[in-house]
Formats: structure tokens, C-alpha cells, sequence
């Protein structure tokens, strides 16, 4: 590590333990009336877990690229989520323990100026009922990160969205697309039966189309090579095409030579091919439906932030006899800075995962990705152009979902 990464390290474990000295105070407000046994048991079980997390943060700052080097996903990712676990109840503790404190203070306050002073019989010591909330409150977030790590990563949410296709030929009305993106498979355990669970309820929806919009590995290529011949069992009438995303470039990898990562991007290329799939690099191609023809276009992955290594004009070039076409471009951002304005029909991306964290309040979801993506998942639209964002099928960085679960995609094309 160099310096500067060796200084973010203190400051983030300084961080970490401010949080864990001030959350404790919570702990030991809500527990000033319990026996001294229960407090006991309570200090040594919060000061353990939090030395662990600490210790567990100092071991994979400076083990994180041999980790990614051994293709050790799995586990890093599950260390990731139990890191969170721990972390999320903390806050709550630290935030209801910080308004008892605000609140204390106000009482101190209005007790020196009010008549009467400290004569009214309140003994500040004893409001402590906020932070006993916050104990409670606290094990809300636990509770809801082992799910996630547990049921929420498996149980795909399976979206049906009719779209209005203005100009489609009379052959495409009711076409059915299935869309799946970012399956991330380097971050399942070798015995997960989850890839299995989702090919079969997509060939359950028996599509027309099935568009895989990029992320088929974190870094490295043989991360797929478990999965591949279970992926080969998709099935759809009129083919299946796949585009790269971001991750699939390698990038973020360490390698010897460039040489060492060409070979790694010919394997992935070869993957999508064992699987079925006709990877799409900057170009267009006709589906052709009873003698009608509409456009599919596959852009490399270009976003704002990422790589930019799509070409779009290329992609395009040609294709504008289509009376409809659609994009498929891994990083949504690319709709606003390109797309948009070029008359391509739908445009379908993943990228954001949704965060893999969603709260549901009042009908509406709300997620950590809407403050990074305009455009974060779902449906979108700007006159007559649209954008789909899925919110992926596998995960990354945490072994789990939490209100956000696995999405795969079936569009329904109307003629309008």
C-alpha cells in the first residue's frame, strides 16, 4: 500500500472507532437498568465483534488484491455483508444515542433558565428511553442484511413491462424480450444452485429474445467457466445476444502484459459463444420476423465515470432504415449523453444494481443508487425514446440484496 492509501486506512479505522466508542455509550444507556451480569455479557460480546470488524477491515485492505487475484469472490464478498451487518445497527445506535444526547442537553438547558431550577424532581440520568429505542431499531438493519445475504440474493423478481413501440412492423406486436444483465458470476459459491434457479424462470417465460445487457464476470474470465454450460440451456425463438459491461473488460484486474489480458478477453468472447449468445461489438443486425424486419444494435460499454469504450455513431451506422430499433448499452448514463436524441426506439442497460439496497415506503422505492444514477432502474422515457434499467441478476461488493432482489426482465412490444 502507499502512503496515501495507508493514510485513508487510519482515517477510516479512526472513524470506525469513534463510532463504535460513541454507539456503545447507546448500548450502555439502553442497559443502565439491567443486572449487572446482562452488562457484562453485553460489553464483552459489543468490544469482541467490534475488534473483529476492525481487524477484519485492516486484513482485507492489505490482502484485497490477492484475494481478487485467487478469484476469491465469495468470500470476500460475504466478509463485505457480515462487515455491513455489524456496521448498520451501529449507526442506529450512534444516531438515537446522539438525539438522547441533543435531547439531555435541551433539558439541562431548560431547567438552568426555567423557574424552579432543578426543583421539578427530574433526574437527568434517567432518560434514557431513546437509546433503549435505538437498541431495538438496531437489530432492523441487521435482520434485514442476513436476509439479504440469505433469501434476498436468490429470489428473482420477474418484471413485466408492456412498452408502446411506435413504427413496429405488424410481425413484432407482442414480442416477447427477456432481459437479464450483470450475472457477476465470479461472486457465487461454487455449489449455488442460483444460476440454475434463473434459467429456468426465464425459459419459463418462453421469450421470442433473450438480451444479456453485460457484466458476465467481475475481473476474469474462467469465473464463468462453471456456469456456462447451465447458461447454455436458455432458449428463445429468435436467438440470444449479449453486449460487454464494464467489469468484463478486465480493467480492474492487475495483470502481467497486456498480452495476459488480450488472452483473457478472447476467453470471455468464446464464453458467450459456448453459451449461445452472439456477442454484439459496435454494430447493428436485422431479426427478421414473416418477411419484416426491425434493428438490434449492441454498443460497447461507455458511461460517465467508467470506460468509454463504445463507439456509437459506429454502431448505429447503417441501421436507420429499421422502422424500429433497439440498443442494447451496459451503463445507463450512456442514454443522456448519446442516446437520446438519435431516435433509437428502447434502449436497455443494467449497471446500477439498483445498490442492491431498496426501502419501499408509500408504493415508491428508494435506493442509495438514485443519489449516483439519474437513471436507475426501471422505465424510462423522453418523448418517444425509452431506456429499461435492470437491476441485475447477480451481485458484487456484498453477498446479498436487501429490498432490491434479482430482476429478470420481460418486455412485451405493442404497436402503438
Amino acid at each position: 500500500m502507499n502512503s496515501r492509501s495507508v493514510l485513508i486506512l487510519l482515517i477510516v479505522l479512526v472513524i470506525l472507532a469513534l463510532i463504535d466508542l460513541y454507539a456503545y455509550k447507546g448500548v450502555s444507556s439502553a442497559l443502565a437498568s439491567a443486572s449487572s451480569t446482562t452488562r457484562r455479557v453485553a460489553r464483552i460480546a459489543y468490544w469482541t465483534t467490534s475488534a473483529g470488524m476492525l481487524a477484519l477491515v485492516l486484513w482485507a485492505a492489505f490482502t484485497f488484491q490477492q484475494q481478487r487475484d485467487a478469484r476469491n469472490y465469495a468470500f470476500m464478498f460475504n466478509l463485505s455483508a457480515l462487515f455491513i451487518a455489524l456496521l448498520l445497527p451501529k449507526l442506529v445506535l450512534f444516531t438515537f444515542r446522539g438525539a438522547e444526547d441533543i435531547l439531555q442537553l435541551f433539558r439541562w438547558g431548560w431547567w438552568k433558565v426555567a423557574p424552579g431550577g432543578e426543583a421539578s424532581g427530574e433526574v437527568l440520568t434517567r432518560v434514557h428511553f431513546l437509546s433503549q429505542l435505538g437498541l431495538i431499531a438496531a437489530a432492523i438493519p441487521f435482520t434485514g442484511v442476513l436476509y439479504g445475504m440469505t433469501r434476498g440474493r436468490r429470489n428473482f423478481r420477474v418484471e413485466r413491462v408492456k412498452v408502446p413501440a411506435r413504427g413496429l412492423p405488424d410481425a413484432f406486436n407482442g414480442l416477447r424480450i427477456v432481459q437479464i444483465s450483470d450475472l457477476h458470476l465470479g461472486s457465487f459459491e461454487k455449489d449455488s444452485d442460483i444460476v440454475r434457479t434463473g434459467v429456468e424462470l426465464v425459459n419459463a417465460q418462453d421469450p421470442d429474445l433473450i438480451l444479456f445487457t453485460g457484466d458476465l464476470v467481475n475481473d476474469f474470465a474462467d469465473e464463468a467457466t462453471p456456469w456456462l454450460d447451465q447458461l447454455a440451456e436458455l432458449r428463445a425463438r429468435l436467438g440470444k445476444y449479449s453486449i460487454l459491461g464494464n467489469h468484463d473488460y478486465s480493467d480492474y484486474a492487475h495483470w502481467d502484459s497486456a498480452e495476459a489480458k488480450a488472452t483473457n478477453m478472447a476467453l470471455l468472447q468464446q464464453h458467450h459463444e459456448r453459451m449461445g449468445f452472439r456477442l454484439m461489438l459496435d454494430e447493428h443486425l436485422p431479426l427478421e420476423q414473416d418477411g419484416e424486419r426491425i434493428g438490434l444494435l449492441g454498443c460497447q460499454n461507455w458511461g460517465r465515470g467508467f470506460q468509454q469504450y463504445g463507439d456509437l455513431k459506429k454502431t448505429m451506422a447503417g441501421s436507420e432504415h429499421y422502422p424500429y430499433r433497439i440498443l442494447m448499452s451496459h451503463d445507463p448514463t450512456h442514454w443522456d449523453a448519446q442516446v437520446r436524441g438519435t431516435g433509437i426506439d428502447l434502449t436497455l442497460s443494467g449497471h446500477t444494481h439498483g445498490a442492491q439496497f431498496g426501502v419501499r415506503v408509500a408504493g415508491s422505492t428508494y435506493s442509495p443508487a438514485q443519489w449516483i444514477y439519474k437513471r436507475w432502474a426501471g422505465l424510462y422515457q423522453e418523448g418517444d425514446q425509452r431506456l429499461y434499467v435492470n437491476r441485475g441478476f447477480g451481485f458484487i461488493g456484498f453477498a446479498g440484496r436487501v429490498g432490491m432482489p434479482p430482476e429478470i426482465t420481460v418486455f412485451e412490444l405493442e404497436k402503438a
